[in-house]
């Protein structure tokens, strides 16, 4: 299963056969365009270099957050203050607003657009996985060489790859032909 901040953070993409090859995707307008559509955002493509800088940092944040879950490690408050920050950054704010015919209504206006505002749902995304499962269902893959962040959704929390029949296979094949060899 696809999540918004996982989409994100895999944006980082490695070839999960073992090639060596990797890119990044954030720096590809193409990437973006179809990131944006996919979640339903609206930004402007190409992003800013400034924007690139500011989607970079924060991937490498919730890959880091992830694999700090992954290996036992507990939710700090650093890591809850610099989740905090970002949903602040992009955020809605509750407004006052006159309309035309003299009333008034109360609305929630976001804070930011743009880049920063899809930010901002990302880590609100990331952050509602984490309370939902208390991390224990972020995962990273088994594969060296995919390393993908996924979210666990099987009833067991057994899952291992991030597709069974891409990483998966290969790793089982992988584990046969070593056995074979020896």
């Amino acid at each position: 299963m696809n999540t918004l901040w996982t989409d994100f953070v895999n944006s980082e993409w490695h070839d999960w056969r073992g090639s060596g090859r990797s890119e990044d995707r954030l720096l590809k307008p193409e990437w973006q365009n179809d990131f944006l559509i996919q979640w339903q955002f609206s930004a402007p493509v190409p992003a800013s270099a400034e924007d690139i800088e500011e989607m970079q940092i924060l991937r490498r944040e919730l890959r880091s957050f992830a694999e700090h879950l992954t290996s036992g490690g507990q939710m700090t408050s650093d890591l809850v203050d610099t989740i905090n920050r970002k949903m602040i950054e992009g955020g809605p704010v509750t407004r006052l607003l006159k309309q035309q015919d003299e009333h008034f209504n109360i609305v929630l206006e976001p804070v930011a657009n743009g880049w920063k505002k899809v930010l901002a749902e990302v880590v609100a995304d990331f952050a509602q996985a984490f309370v939902n499962s208390g991390g224990s269902r972020i995962r990273i893959c088994d594969n060296t060489d995919c390393r993908w962040v996924f979210y666990d959704d099987t009833r067991n929390r057994s899952k291992r790859f991030c597709d069974d029949k891409m990483c998966g296979n290969l790793m089982k094949v992988r584990r046969f032909r070593e056995r074979k060899k020896q």
